[in-house]
């Protein structure tokens, strides 16, 4: 990781205290506090946290206030606060078929059990600016039951999977690490924060980096998938949001402990497969979870996921969304910003070497030229 590199001390706390008044503005303005970045700001705190990789609002709404705003900033602020801490458990998988949900549709079916909870989503406004909120309109209360929900059923906890119908005619692939069968699936999971991925990589350290990858980065591979590069025709099966119990088992009881709940977003995308001659056709999924209400994350998620598996599913690998390596080794936005930040930073030496290279090369080609020229006309 590139960091700044020391300076003039004077300077550089000089620096410190121009950021410090910039991030507090005009002070006849009043202060925002993390709590109003946390309770009105909560997208901008969710995807600091996907990308940050711990779940914490309060200190992701610190990281945002801090960050100025910058969330790849406040993401970079989060991960390095996230080496300090203990790891004290592992924890268990989380059930989101339990999920308490917010808010959960499916393109692929109308009519779905449970019915189509729309919750808080901006897909059906009119992407006017609203003026009101600068006056400090306050907003008409939602009701529930009906006018949050499409279809018969009101949304109430566990609905079933909407993959599930498809599962049940053997109509899609099952879930899996990596394609390789039952082996692979009983293998221990692997763990991107302890060792660097290798290639090629398991399915589910591709879905390990790909929760904490920058969401811009995924949602251009996404749509790239989309417009061609890499046979990605896709369906969006299940897109759900709202609050999973999380839970660990620790050796000295040895049975499960529920330790909270967190609010998480999943994915689950439908594309097509043409079969072979040894298999019936069914379709494939592509899958993404993530830390908070991230819908547009998981969504690119789910699509880059589908891409990555064309090596499993023996698919010529030709678009970059299909390439694990370049799609693992560039999707981190800490690594990406402090590779190319680091330019910013004294290369004084390197670059006076090349100056010198430079004009020795001109001097050396000048100094031909006019020799040429000089025997041009003595001839």
């Amino acid at each position: 990781m590139y960091v700044a590199v020391k300076g003039g001390e004077q300077a550089i706390e000089n620096a410190h205290r121009l950021m410090a008044e910039e991030r507090r503005g005009e002070p006849s303005v009043p202060e925002l506090t993390v709590e109003q970045i946390l309770q009105q700001m909560r997208l901008a705190v969710d995807r600091v946290m996907s990308e940050g990789a711990l779940y914490d609002p309060w200190l992701a709404a610190l990281a945002v206030k801090q960050a100025r705003g910058d969330l790849v900033e406040a993401t970079f602020l989060l991960r390095a606060y996230r080496t300090t801490l203990p790891r004290l458990y592992d924890s268990l998988p989380v059930d989101t078929t339990a999920m308490e949900v917010r808010r959960r549709i499916s393109a692929t079916f109308k009519d779905i059990p449970g019915g189509q909870v729309l919750g808080p989503t901006f897909d059906y406004t009119h992407r006017l600016l609203d003026f009101g909120l600068a006056a400090g309109f306050q907003p008409t209360p939602a009701t529930a039951g009906k006018s949050e929900t499409m279809g018969e059923g009101n949304g109430e906890p566990p609905l079933s999977r909407v993959m599930d119908l498809l599962a049940e005619e053997g109509l899609v692939d099952r879930p899996g690490c990596g394609g390789e069968g039952e082996e692979e699936d009983a293998r221990p999971v692997g763990d991107i924060t302890r060792d660097p991925p290798t290639y090629p990589a398991a399915r589910d350290v591709r879905l390990q980096n790909l929760a904490r990858g920058d969401e811009g980065f995924l949602l251009a591979l996404g749509y790239s998938s989309q417009r061609g590069f890499g046979d990605n025709h896709p369906f969006a099966g299940e897109i759900r949001m709202g609050e999973v119990a999380v839970s660990i088992c620790p050796d000295e009881l040895g049975f499960e402990v529920e330790i909270g709940d967190i609010t998480a977003s999943e994915c689950e995308m439908v594309t097509s497969f043409k079969g072979s001659k040894d298999e019936l056709p069914r379709f494939t999924r592509g899958y993404g979870l993530s830390f908070g209400y991230n819908e547009r994350k998981v969504l690119a998620m789910s699509l880059v996921d589908r891409s990555l598996q064309a090596r499993e599913l023996g698919e010529d690998i030709d678009a970059p969304s299909q390439d694990e390596e370049f799609v693992l080794s560039h999707s981190d936005n800490v690594e990406a910003q402090g590779f190319v930040q680091h330019l910013k930073l004294p290369h004084y030496v390197d670059f006076q070497a090349d100056l010198v290279m430079i004009r020795s090369m001109r001097a050396e080609i000048l100094k031909r030229a006019v020799s040429k020229t000089e025997t041009e006309e003595a001839a």
